[in-house]
């Protein structure tokens, strides 16, 4: 039974959608710009109400689960750049309340005093906010906890690498793609995380060259309303994350089998071209147009991860969160974990190759054979080889890493 707490998010959420579907399917633009007061929303959703203490799955849980606690690289060197709307102006306390729970890597940049700017080498990682856009910011809960969450689940799978969160004025377009810019120009990030999207429109591939970056891998969440593509998930030029259950013991060992989220978007864009790498890796059905998402990750609340923040919904506290918002940051640590070590960056801007997909040939994931998405038939159910619910599946990081490290 959903709380009220989980029941006023949803209710919120969906009368965000029916007040922006007119904006969602814009009339052609000139590619200056995005669609005209567009917006995007974060797919976060959330499990009961504030607790003193944390009842989602711990780090160790997650890094146990996918094989992070195999490898030896932790990020370091690296900059993951979080880009989310809005002022969270608690989000350095936040962080550094995580951080004391689960006895993490301690950051720079998170109390008075230990200011530092990312990507300066000072031998401890730096965390550092920042604004994309001059003037006044208002904050916003659901985004709050929004930043909680990416900002300390990226910290708990890559702890050595400073962190840079890039906060648009608003949650428009125009805004967002402005922070996603200034992330890659200013900040130098070689991994940028979008835990946001709104649904296809018809001139996003006007907007696509915010992501062909050399030299730089985009992640976005593919959306928790089942079947359906989002923006910029669908983007030939990022790695779209969907969603699994995930059921484990308290050592993050699995009960059972890692199966499709019921919630985690995914099927075939209506709008941008099936990508080479999709078409060599033989994705069915696609009428050759781009299939969505790329890979997978726990997003199921019945199985969410722990996040502390200080003012959800007027609350202070931990909270079980899940959606496929918490897939994205800990995919875009993942890949700075394996940047680590290569001479260059790994980057999502190939229409030709993808390593992702490379690596699925050679086994590095956990193939998602069950669950479904919607009703659909095919499209929206999970199955051995890439579906459209989890897309090559979820990372077995202590293969997959190395393979990208060294490919």
């Amino acid at each position: 039974m959903r709380t009220r707490s989980a029941r006023r998010h949803l209710i919120g959420f969906g009368t965000f959608l029916l007040a922006s579907l007119p904006l969602l399917w814009p009339q052609a633009v000139a590619a200056a710009g995005p669609p005209h007061n567009a917006e995007a929303y974060p797919p976060i959703h959330v499990r009961g109400e504030a607790t003193s203490g944390p009842t989602g799955y711990s780090p160790a849980q997650i890094r146990h689960a996918y094989g992070f606690d195999q490898l030896t690289g932790d990020g370091a060197g690296q900059v993951i750049a979080i880009v989310d709307a809005y002022d969270d102006a608690s989000a350095a306390g936040d962080l550094q309340t995580f951080i004391t729970q689960y006895g993490l890597a301690p950051m720079d940049g998170l109390t008075t005093g230990t200011n530092c700017k990312v990507g300066g080498g000072s031998g401890r990682p730096c965390f550092q906010k920042v604004h994309a856009q001059n003037g006044q910011y208002r904050s916003d809960s659901g985004w709050g906890l929004e930043t909680s969450l990416d900002i300390e689940w990226a910290h708990a799978i890559a702890p050595a690498a400073d962190i840079v969160l890039v906060e648009g004025q608003t949650s428009s377009f125009s805004n967002l793609f402005a922070a996603v810019d200034q992330a890659v120009t200013t900040y130098h990030a070689r991994v940028v995380s979008m835990s946001w999207g709104a649904n296809d429109f018809s001139s996003e591939t006007d907007y696509d060259f915010h992501f062909n970056k050399s030299g730089v891998t985009f992640t976005a969440s593919s959306g928790d309303s089942g079947t359906g593509a989002l923006y910029p998930a669908s983007s030939p030029y990022v790695l779209a994350v969907g969603g699994t259950s995930l059921p484990l013991d308290a050592r993050g060992n699995l009960t059972g089998s890692e199966t499709a989220w019921s919630g985690s978007g995914g099927g075939i864009s209506a709008n941008e071209s099936e990508p080479a790498y999709q078409a060599t890796f033989h994705i069915p059905n696609t009428g050759a147009r781009r299939g969505v998402p790329d890979v997978a990750y726990d997003a199921d609340p019945n199985t969410g991860v722990s996040v502390y923040d200080s003012s959800y919904n007027g609350h202070a506290g931990w909270f079980k969160v899940g959606g496929t918002s918490a897939g994205s940051p800990q995919w875009a640590a993942l890949l700075a974990v394996a940047d680590q070590t290569r001479p260059v960056p790994l980057s999502s801007n190939s229409l030709t190759s993808s390593p992702e997909y490379a690596a699925a040939s050679a086994g590095n994931f956990r193939d998602i054979t069950s669950g479904t998405n919607g009703s659909c038939g095919t499209v929206c159910s999970a199955a051995p080889g890439y579906d459209f619910v989890t897309g090559l599946g979820s990372p077995i990081a202590s293969q997959l890493v190395p393979y990208l490290a060294n490919h």
